[in-house]
């Protein structure tokens, strides 16, 4: 529902201006290939190597305790056979003595016993014990004190005439009072009848010692000395307290048991130990042909701490430079978009910098063009001016046979008078001629202009006005020709039929929009059902010369001129639009509120009962036609006139004493003075006087309508200046300015 004209603005004008100079998602998508490289790279690379450490740790424990499980094997296989060795000798010491004997020879034997024994760290002591368990003799004491064993395994075994040494369960040693554990051998006739047992105490301390040192190679490990049937002989996991062995340690171990029952020569297991529930992976050897087995375990939590704290190293050495790495990148992020920012923002001014230079070049020849237009105008309204009046003094001397071509020529003019005040609507420098409307009786009769807008009779058109809309003062023509400007453009939105719907209402507003103070308005508006506007179509419907068609088939001037006679009017224009749903045009006029029911008639009447002179009148007017026809219209109305075609001249035959009931001057005149300043100085130097001013092209609209005389514009009636003039010399002079 706009008009289609081409705006001069247009992106090409811009192309001048710089690209930009980098690619800013290019670089984002190149940083976070660094980044994620960055990232990726040192993490894979670090998970490859901590895998590949902890690998060799666990290999390297492995091969650890087997290599400590076979010296441990070494150790007390050479110890078993020490053990064995000592108690032959023993053997041979003792012969066939039987209990008597030994008793009487005991002094002896504990001598022997004890150089059989005695300088062997690992030895506790070597006793002999008779075939009822008591000590009989001691390589630790003499005389022996009075033990029996008759109740202990290690003798029960012996007893049994078993063949091979039996290893018992660690105690406390009756003779020693140290931690051991026996290896008890039985002792024989050579017909085989049993004569007692030899026990080897050996020190649980100094297998501890031994096996502390098997630990200090780096690797915590746990060293075990262990029956077949899992019973712990020594049991070695830390350093013990100097010169104590730890018999609450010596406890059976099951699952060991259960792994070596089936006698193998070793082997590697996971044992969860009973005394202090730590899970060892475990490495086991049989010591010889006995029916001992060492075992040398690792923690695997001591291994993977050793690898996490090795880990943890490594991975702040690697860290530290990624994270300086990740911090430089997210640095370099920001920089870019800093710099994006920057550049957009840069862009953004160059554009804006540019669009107001070409808005600038617009104005520019929009103040050319109006300027030309204006003055084309005001020559063009003199000529209008001169031909309305000679047509009006025709119409008075009553010629014979051309009522016809006088009305025609007077449809000319007034057509004419309508393209030119909408030329000059655009400059924004059309004169006004306002008068009093009363929306209800007004509307209807240009309805029937509204429908002949519209080429189809599809189109139903319905005016709604209230009995009692408030009064507004408005230059009729002008809103005239805006109503009908919106209705051309809501045609152009229906092609193929719809509605069109003018309606009326008194409103009143708070004074919340800038554009509208706070008071009363008469609300008009204008709406249809056609195709409606985009959003970027609405929001520049108002812009001077803005158009989305491309060819035009007759002259408009658009919602601008809608917009800027309201805004002439005291009020403004609003329009609201949705694509594919129909467009709204609100027309916002302020409420008059000094309206009488006929001003100029009554100020006609009042100076037609008062004055009975001739009334003289003094027009000032370069054109000497336009002056010729006024002189002649208003002596046919029985006024006195003079003519002045300059404003200083005009002032200087008032200054002379030369009296005049009333002054009509041009504005646009050659001379020092023009119309208003001819208007500032009689207000000024003749404050009763009387005076109107009148126009076809106001340069100084706003400073004429200041000094608070009527402006008429060009062309206009007579009977409008003859009604200005006689409200003007009536007594009851508040409405006189209205008519303008």
């Amino acid at each position: 529902m706009v008009e289609e004209i081409t705006s001069s603005g247009s992106p090409d004008e811009w192309s001048d201006l710089p690209p930009s100079p980098r690619n800013f998602a290019t670089s984002r998508r190149a940083l976070s290939v660094v980044l994620a490289t960055s990232i990726v790279v040192p993490l894979v690379c670090f998970s490859a190597y901590c895998y590949r450490d902890y690998v060799s740790r666990v290999s390297a424990a492995n091969g650890a305790v087997t290599r400590l499980a076979r010296v441990a094997q070494e150790h007390a296989l050479k110890v078993m056979d020490l053990n064995g060795d000592m108690s032959t000798r023993v053997t041979d010491v003792l012969g066939a003595r039987d209990d008597r004997q030994i008793d009487e020879k005991e002094e002896s034997l504990h001598e022997q016993l004890d150089r059989i024994g005695g300088g062997y760290p690992q030895v506790a002591s070597i006793a002999v014990f008779g075939t009822g368990g008591r000590l009989l003799v001691s390589s630790r004491y003499y005389p022996s004190p009075p033990i029996s064993i008759a109740g202990r395994e290690d003798f029960k075994a012996a007893r049994a005439l078993s063949p091979q040494p039996y290893i018992a369960l660690p105690m406390r040693g009756a003779v020693s009072g140290l931690p051991v554990f026996n290896m008890t051998t039985a002792r024989l006739t050579p017909d085989g009848r049993f004569l007692g047992a030899i026990a080897v105490a050996l020190r649980l301390d100094y297998f501890e010692r031994f096996y502390g040192e098997l630990s200090e190679e780096g690797l915590p490990v746990a060293v075990g000395l262990y029956r077949r049937d899992g019973a712990t002989l020594v049991r070695y996991f830390g350093r013990p307290a100097p010169g104590k062995a730890r018999l609450s340690q010596q406890r059976p171990e099951p699952v060991l048991a259960e792994v070596l029952r089936d006698k193998p020569a070793s082997g590697m297991t996971r044992i969860v130990s009973g005394d202090d529930d730590l899970a060892t992976i475990t490495a086991f050897r049989r010591v010889g042909d006995y029916p001992l087995y060492v075992a040398v375990g690792y923690e695997p939590a001591t291994v993977w701490m050793q690898w996490w704290k090795h880990c943890a190293l490594i991975g702040i050495l690697i860290g530290v430079p990624s994270i300086a790495v990740w911090l430089l990148v997210l640095y370099s992020f920001r920089q870019v978009s800093a710099e994006e920012r920057a550049w957009r923002s840069w862009h953004a001014e160059a554009m804006r910098r540019a669009s107001a230079e070409a808005s600038g070049r617009r104005l520019q020849r929009m103040g050319a063009l109006g300027n030309l237009v204006g003055n084309v105008a005001h020559e063009f309204n003199n000529l209008l001016l001169a031909v309305s009046t000679n047509m009006a003094i025709a119409r008075s001397k009553e010629c014979k046979d051309v009522d016809a071509e006088v009305g025609a020529v007077e449809r000319v003019v007034e057509g004419a008078s309508a393209l030119a005040r909408g030329l000059l609507s655009v400059t924004g420098k059309l004169p006004a001629r306002q008068a009093i409307v009363r929306l209800d009786s007004w509307l209807p009769s240009v309805e029937e202009a509204i429908r002949r807008v519209f080429e189809t009779d599809t189109v139903k058109v319905s005016v709604e006005v209230p009995s009692d809309p408030w009064p507004v003062l408005v230059d009729v023509s002008e809103l005239k020709l805006t109503i009908i400007n919106v209705a051309t453009n809501a045609g152009d939105a229906m092609p193929h039929g719809g509605r069109f719907v003018v309606q009326v209402q008194n409103l009143q507003m708070a004074g919340d929009d800038p554009d509208l103070p706070a008071g009363d308005y008469v609300l008009v508006e204008l709406s249809d059902n056609g195709e409606g506007m985009p959003d970027e179509v609405v929001r520049r419907a108002f812009e001077p010369l803005f158009t989305t068609r491309r060819r035009v088939a007759r002259v408009g001037l658009g919602l601008s001129q809608v917009l800027a006679a309201c805004e002439r009017n005291g009020g403004t224009a609003r329009l609201n639009s949705e694509w594919g749903a129909g467009t709204t045009v609100r027309l916002y006029l302020p409420r008059y509120r000094d309206a009488v029911d006929d001003p100029v008639l009554a100020a006609t009447a009042s100076v037609e009962a008062t004055s009975a002179s001739r009334p003289s009148v003094l027009i000032v007017e370069d054109n000497l036609e336009v002056a010729a026809g006024l002189a002649a219209a208003l002596g046919f109305l029985d006024l006195q006139v003079h003519h002045e075609t300059g404003a200083d001249s005009a002032l200087s035959l008032l200054d002379s004493g030369v009296s005049f009931d009333f002054v009509l001057s041009d504005i646009q005149m050659p001379g020092r003075l023009n119309g208003i300043d001819l208007a500032e100085r009689l207000r000024a130097q003749y404050p009763t006087l009387r005076m109107a001013l009148m126009t076809g092209y106001a340069d100084e609209l706003e400073r004429a309508q200041r000094v608070g005389v009527p402006i008429l514009s060009k062309p206009f009636a007579i009977r409008d200046l003859h009604h200005l003039i006689v409200a003007g010399l009536s007594e009851d002079s508040r409405h006189v300015i209205r008519i303008s």
